[in-house]
């Protein structure tokens, strides 16, 4: 029986004993690892001794999406059935950027938007940690491939940047020419006048309704009444609004509208442009 064992085979009706005997054997009981794991049907003792050696635990998926906060993404973070929250109470992001060593950063936008293949038990410090590793690596890729005299002048920069256009973007292709008009505008000291950032000013107490009166009250986030980028991003941008932070689609556009449709309209001059906020904003003109 001895010899039938160390060759995993087992005898009828002891598989248990037998099972249990051959680990023994062969020194696999040693090698075994803990984890949550699915067994398709059909799978003999000795496929799952192996199955549990390879530590071939089941995989759950988490999506970050491009374009969401950081209250947003730990909210996602917290409801995932797989995840271990240890972050909890007040100020989360302070905790967050803390446990995963970077107490001077703030949290906003430190994250990559993608898809996690995760296990049971990750906690979510586990979590950030990966992603936001993930981010530093797509940034610093996006830099290094950055077009000559673009008026940012550090990743960071870029990272701020960027989450104003993955904010600003609803057609794919579009992201390289809103990184124009905005390239554009900072090269000439024109505000960007963007409405994400005065929304992400305005904070939770936003209704959704944008006013012409939250475009001129101050905040650090209002750039319809301060120059330049704001002091952190605005939300998670993803690889593509990255690469097109640092690489502006070239032309002669200052301005752009939403049509309505996800597209925007783009014009090189305010004329050009209020009659297009009019024609589309506002419904009139053909």
């Amino acid at each position: 029986m001895q010899q039938m064992i160390a060759q995993g085979q087992f005898p009828r009706g002891r598989t248990r004993y037998a099972v249990a005997a051959y680990a023994r054997v062969t020194e696999l009981a040693s090698r075994l690892k803990a984890g949550e794991y699915v067994v398709a049907a059909g799978t003999t003792p000795l496929q799952l001794l192996h199955q549990l050696e390879r530590g071939e635990v089941r995989q759950y998926r988490l999506t970050l999406v491009e374009g969401w906060s950081f209250r947003e993404m730990m909210r996602m973070i917290a409801s995932h059935p797989a995840i271990r929250s240890t972050l909890t109470g007040d100020n989360i992001g302070a905790q967050a950027m803390k446990a995963i060593g970077k107490p001077d950063l703030h949290p906003e936008g430190q994250f990559l938007p993608d898809t996690y293949k995760i296990t049971r038990g990750t906690t979510d410090v586990a979590l950030l940690t990966r992603a936001h590793a993930a981010m530093q690596s797509a940034l610093e890729a996006a830099w290094a491939q950055r077009a000559d005299g673009i008026p940012i002048q550090t990743p960071a920069e870029a990272l701020i940047l960027a989450s104003i256009i993955e904010k600003e973007t609803g057609v794919a292709r579009e992201r390289p020419q809103i990184a124009g008009v905005f390239a554009r505008r900072l090269q000439r000291g024109m505000r960007l006048q963007t409405d994400p950032t005065v929304i992400y000013g305005i904070g939770p107490s936003f209704d959704g309704n944008i006013r012409r009166k939250d475009l001129r009250t101050d905040t650090p986030y209002n750039t319809y009444t301060r120059k330049g980028l704001p002091p952190t991003p605005i939300c998670m941008p993803g690889r593509a609004a990255l690469n097109a932070a640092v690489n502006p689609a070239p032309g002669d556009s200052l301005y752009f509208v939403s049509r309505g449709d996800g597209s925007h309209k783009f014009s090189a001059t305010l004329a050009e442009h209020n009659r297009a906020v009019a024609r589309y904003q506002l419904g009139r003109g053909g």
